[in-house]
């Protein structure tokens, strides 16, 4: 069994304050791989004050010297790619296919934009008379999930460097094997003493000490809604800012000319991606109630074909969710959704078969769902389908827009232009048209409790900057 019991403080491995072992699981087996410590809060005062003392110098740090330092992140990070991916899978159960191709590869690809964006960034500009400023924000508390674990340590980590800002990162103690690897990559590549500082824990109590910390002065939090209203809580007596990507919803709305076999095969394929564990995912389908048989169809033939099991085994499609608490709470729902009247298609409660030890759900799919339904309402984080039928297409928006979330949608049909104009109408931060994929040099995030503030690309660089006014200069 792996030891990461160690915290990485000033640029030292360091023995936790209090010992408080935390035992990792391999979601495919629920067998322990790896030993953590869970720290205190006297764990994030130590880590605060090491961020803190690093912020004079390294604020000041050069544009050229910060993607100096990128460059060697870089190097490191790639170097060590195929370990990651080989980390992830066994932490969270990613197949690896996904962890090689998507998953480590995310960690790689959010260093690069930030060294991009900094490389081109205009920190400062005359307006009239006065010398608008762009400076870092300071210590910087970031707070990461289980589900895409080193995408959002690296969406968060990478622009906080390119600014010029020290951190404290608190990774998901359910899968906290990659964040210890990342720490290993940045002390390889000469972060400097403080600048970076990783200390694991659970959310009521590192999580709620890094938060209401009056030392930091930003905090970058993604996970539940639940867990980001306590973080917004704990945070506004210091005034700090605080961003968040939180929950989601996501509607896939398939308009009455789209190819129907494509992108429903397609909504299904994206909605069980790394075992519905993502915040996008397109778990409300909204098809024409005509087409309604015909869709019930194609997705029971496409779940049909996911093949779930062990993610280190070739062909596997989806592994097993991420713990027996994510496994119990998926079960509860799709026993929900029986029970509130929605038509079980395919999949339903229970491990598939032969699979009698992990925590594998069977791919999902149901149909004649209303959207006051439970299924319809609730972000379920597992491979659960809500098929929706609608009359016309302000009826399809009306039921997207109805929903508490606001992270992404999704707008398939055969006429591009009616696509983008459907688009537009969504109260979403990203949409994907006709199924196109994320841009990471664009911006990431949601609308209403689906969080605020912006990751990746130029948007997610600027919630680590501070905007200063110097009065007095002459105009240019």
């Amino acid at each position: 069994m792996k030891d990461c019991r160690q915290f990485y403080i000033n640029g030292e491995w360091v023995e936790p304050t209090e010992a408080n072992d935390f035992e990792v699981i391999d979601p495919s087996t629920e067998e322990p791989i790896a030993k953590i410590s869970l720290g205190t809060p006297a764990d994030v005062d130590k880590a605060v004050a090491a961020a803190r003392a690093a912020f004079d110098d390294f604020s000041t740090t050069t544009r050229e010297q910060r993607l100096e330092l990128l460059g060697r992140l870089i190097e490191t990070y790639k170097a060590r790619l195929d370990e990651m991916a080989k980390t992830i899978s066994l932490e969270m159960g990613a197949p690896m296919w996904l962890a090689k191709a998507a998953q480590a590869r995310a960690g790689l690809g959010h260093l690069m934009v930030a060294a991009q964006v900094l490389e081109n960034y205009e920190f400062e500009h005359l307006q009239g008379t006065t010398l608008m400023r762009k400076e870092p924000i300071g210590v910087c508390g970031l707070i990461t999930p289980w589900n895409w674990p080193i995408n959002q340590v690296s969406a968060k980590v990478a622009p906080a460097i390119a600014a010029g800002c020290t951190m404290v990162l608190k990774p998901s103690e359910v899968a906290p094997l990659s964040s210890y690897l990342w720490a290993q990559i940045l002390d390889e590549a000469g972060v400097p003493a403080g600048v970076f500082n990783m200390v694991n824990g659970e959310g009521p109590t590192v999580g709620e000490a890094i938060s209401s910390h009056p030392d930091i002065d930003m905090v970058s939090f993604t996970g539940s809604t639940r867990a980001g209203v306590s973080v917004a809580t704990a945070a506004a007596p210091t005034v700090k800012r605080v961003t968040q990507e939180l929950g989601g919803k996501s509607a896939n709305i398939l308009l009455d000319d789209v190819n129907l076999t494509a992108a429903v095969s397609g909504g299904v394929q994206t909605c069980f991606m790394n075992s519905g564990q993502s915040c996008n995912a397109p778990t409300r389908m909204l098809v024409p109630r005509e087409l309604l048989a015909e869709a019930e169809q194609i997705a029971r033939e496409a779940a049909e074909h996911v093949a779930v099991g062990d993610p280190r085994e070739e062909g596997t499609n989806i592994g097993p969710v991420v713990s027996k608490v994510q496994f119990d709470k998926i079960q509860g729902l799709i026993n929900k959704g029986v029970e509130e009247g929605a038509e079980l298609v395919t999949g339903g409660p229970g491990r598939p078969e032969g699979l009698d030890r992990g925590y594998y759900v069977k791919p999902t799919v149901f149909s004649k769902v209303s959207n006051e339904m439970t299924i319809a309402r609730e972000e379920i984080f597992g491979p659960v389908l809500s098929i929706i039928p609608y009359d016309d297409e302000e009826d399809a928006v009306r039921i997207a827009n109805d929903t508490l979330y606001g992270l992404s949608g999704y707008v398939s049909s055969g006429d591009l232009d009616r696509a983008r104009k459907v688009a537009n109408r969504i109260r979403a931060g990203n949409v994907h048209v006709n199924g196109a994929q994320v841009d990471s040099a664009a911006a990431f995030g949601g609308y209403k409790q689906s969080g605020n503030g912006r990751e990746w690309g130029e948007a997610g660089f600027e919630e680590y900057l501070e905007l200063k006014c110097v009065f007095g200069y002459e105009p240019a």
